[in-house]
């Protein structure tokens, strides 16, 4: 059953009663002698602790550094040919921007998608099932808060997950009941800047993904763009200028309070540690409303890359721009430094940003080779490393691991990890790894065995000879050298550990899934 909790209120009151998913009465329905008791969907949760707060006073924090608005205009910047002349007329919307954020159809499906998306809790610890009932009792305070611009969204929790080069990657945690409104908002700005988005834009955007964008990087070098310039834009998400953010959704959003939402959601601050930190710039990665806003921004890189007539693929903060020689991309590297640096106020890493033959550089996992004038994928080795890592982890003789448990993670990420490696051509490199990876196995299994007698029996049970049995299971050699020796490989050859249930890399790639030409 669908759960909502605002609805529009033109629906008669016949209709609401009969719909199971009406959850709340309309403003209307008290005025008609409906109650809440006769819908008796949900039962109201009681809140304990610190919750979203919803005080009618003004506590909410002052914008700062932005450009003053031109003016309600409408909801967005239009451009078409009027008897021959290029306009920006707005259209006539019916409802204002803001309407349309807090309609009732947008805040269920926005609704609906962060309780699929589920997540950790917030500051407020208040978690996606107990969500619902919090709406139902606050919903339309909340929605007449942020009409009158006295909404507050609480501060982001902080939390740190590894990366792969040993740093940490910092994230914002909102309530769920501010990434509920960021989820609308994003739902509402997504399509009108769709339209402005650059084809070469592929991250955080509906019907596009990393796979094309690797697509369209082969293409491009096929083209005979046989350098790239690699930017690093140094921790991209915690350095956005509010200000010049401000002031790119301005252009197209003459909305001024959906501006100064926006703003209010970029000021809420952070709680680190159990201590408060105002949020002076960046959009904290973790709620729904910050790929949007960095797409944004970077739209203007994307912007003056076209009409500087340089081919580049982009995804999210990570892309690449393609020149023919290295002389021209060592240059493309000093103008784009300075215009990221001076237009967009961000700060780019020198250290790391390069300039390489298309061959050494690294793109989302993949490396590229040319062959025959076509440039092709492959597995770039960083990758290759993360993988077996992880491998190594989940087939540790000490990870506590049992037989079932340690199939159903190996299926689960192998299967995901070729999903997303299988354009990149690697048929030799999975045999390589297959065959690694299947002496892991059988260390594992030796290593269960434990005792002498446990071995010499499960030796004979796999068809080895008794004295040999009785003589491997008592060696003293270890754990990884019995895994390779021929009694292993013959007590548990590849097609039984394949029948018992182990899966490697070979069960799912055949070959790439590159489209050829």
């Amino acid at each position: 059953m669908v759960e909502m909790f605002f609805f529009q209120s033109r629906r008669s009151k016949a209709c609401r009663e009969k719909s199971a998913e009406t959850i709340v009465p309309s403003d209307d329905s008290g005025r008609e002698g409906s109650n809440l008791t006769e819908v008796n969907i949900v039962k109201h949760h009681q809140m304990k602790g610190r919750m979203q707060k919803i005080s009618a006073e003004n506590d909410s924090h002052p914008l700062k550094n932005r450009p003053e608005a031109e003016g309600y205009e409408g909801v967005q910047t239009f451009m078409r040919v009027v008897e021959g002349c290029l306009t920006t007329e707005q259209p006539k919307m019916e409802y204002p921007l803001l309407e349309q954020i807090l309609s009732s159809g947008n805040l269920n499906a926005a609704y609906l998608q962060v309780k699929r998306n589920g997540g950790a809790a917030g500051v407020d610890k208040m978690d996606c099932d107990r969500l619902l009932g919090y709406l139902i009792e606050h919903g339309e305070e909340l929605k007449e808060r942020i009409r009158q611009r006295t909404y507050r969204p609480n501060p982001v929790r902080r939390v740190e997950i590894p990366k792969d080069n040993g740093g940490k990657r910092q994230l914002g945690i909102p309530t769920v009941v501010d990434r509920m409104f960021q989820q609308a908002i994003a739902q509402v700005l997504t399509p009108i800047y769709e339209r402005q988005f650059s084809v070469g834009s592929y991250g955080f955007r509906p019907r596009r993904s990393a796979k094309q964008a690797q697509i369209k990087a082969t293409m491009i070098v096929g083209q005979g763009y046989r350098y790239a310039v690699d930017i690093d834009l140094e921790r991209f998400f915690d350095t956005v200028d509010h200000a010049k953010l401000i002031e790119i959704l301005q252009r197209t959003i003459k909305d001024d309070a959906v501006i100064s939402l926006i703003h209010r959601y970029l000021n809420a601050g952070v709680i680190n540690h159990g201590e408060y930190e105002p949020s002076r710039e960046g959009t904290p990665q973790g709620g729904p409303l910050s790929p949007l806003l960095a797409n944004i921004m970077l739209g203007e890189l994307d912007k003056e890359l076209e009409r500087r007539g340089h081919p580049f693929v982009r995804y999210g903060d990570d892309g690449l721009i393609f020149c023919r020689s290295k002389r021209a991309a060592e240059r493309v590297k000093e103008s784009m430094t300075k215009f990221i640096e001076v237009n967009l106020k961000l700060r780019v890493n020198r250290e790391k940003t390069e300039v390489a033959y298309i061959g050494r550089l690294k793109f989302l996992g993949y490396g590229f080779y040319v062959r025959n004038g076509k440039c092709r994928l492959r597995l770039h080795q960083k990758s290759e490393a993360k993988l077996r890592r992880r491998l190594r982890a989940i087939t540790s003789r000490s990870n506590g691991m049992g037989y079932a448990k340690r199939k159903s993670a190996l299926r689960e990420y192998l299967q995901g990890w070729t999903e997303y490696y299988n354009l990149a051509d690697m048929g030799n490199k999975v045999k390589e790894i297959d065959q690694w990876l299947r002496r892991r196995i059988r260390m594992c299994i030796w290593k269960s065995w434990k005792r002498s007698k446990t071995r010499v029996r499960n030796l004979i049970r796999c068809g080895i000879d008794k004295r040999k049995a009785y003589e491997w299971g008592n060696t003293s050699k270890g754990y990884w050298r019995i895994a390779d020796s021929w009694i292993m490989t013959r007590a548990l050859p590849t097609d039984k550990l394949h029948n018992r249930g182990y899966e490697w890399l070979g069960c799912y790639y055949t070959a790439s899934q590159l489209p050829k030409g």
